[in-house]
């Protein structure tokens, strides 16, 4: 499913956005002047990549509230869906349903007797949002897993693979958590390959 967008665009395609967006997944309420301190980088360049994951609806900015004088400082959050909510990722989340339901209303074999219609909907969700990240996931409804293999970042930052699946987990739990539903992420099977991802989802209706 195609969003429009040109190859490469995903803003954790960058590590220093991802570096950020781990950062600030760690710790709400970050200000510029502490990621700058934490990353290194210049203040603007920091702002830019914030921007960019605002743009795509994984950060959140708000004002602090001062009961003293002067200029209120903007505080940047992870939107995990519960604590701090994006509008951007919310109109992606109804969006992914509302595709989702037409592809199994044309296309009877797609109906999942595995899912309920909310779980489903947090699989549609969640599917296009790795799918903009440029992974090609594959679902068992069964087995609740999404097989992210190959890795598209496994190679390319190999340095840095703790921190890319901590951040790619918790975005994936955030985009679950907006669409609303039984399921949630459960952690990543472990696996003697680095390049190979399979993530273990869990059904709250279910019995281990």
């Amino acid at each position: 499913m195609t969003t429009g967008r040109p190859a490469g665009y995903s803003a954790i395609s960058s590590y220093s956005r991802v570096e950020l967006l781990h950062l600030i997944q760690l710790q709400r309420e970050r200000t510029i002047a502490d990621l700058v301190t934490s990353t290194g980088l210049h203040a603007n360049t920091v702002r830019e990549h914030l921007q960019r994951l605002i743009d795509d609806g994984y950060v959140v900015a708000e004002s602090e509230h001062r009961t003293t004088r002067g200029r209120p400082r903007v505080l940047y959050s992870a939107a995990d869906g519960a604590g701090a909510s994006s509008a951007v990722q919310q109109r992606k989340v109804k969006a992914a349903a509302e595709r989702g339901d037409l592809l199994r209303r044309v296309m009877p074999g797609q109906q999942s007797i595995e899912l309920d219609t909310a779980a489903l909907h947090q699989v549609d969700a969640v599917v296009e949002d790795l799918m903009d990240a440029g992974f090609d996931p594959l679902i068992d409804e069964e087995a609740l897993t999404i097989d992210l293999t190959p890795c598209a970042h496994a190679e390319a930052q190999a340095a840095h693979r703790e921190v890319l699946c901590s951040v790619h987990l918790s975005l994936m739990q955030s985009v679950l958590t907006e669409a609303g539903g039984p399921l949630s992420v459960d952690g990543m099977r472990s696996s003697c390959d680095p390049t190979e991802c399979v993530v273990q989802l869990l059904h709250a209706g279910h019995r281990q």
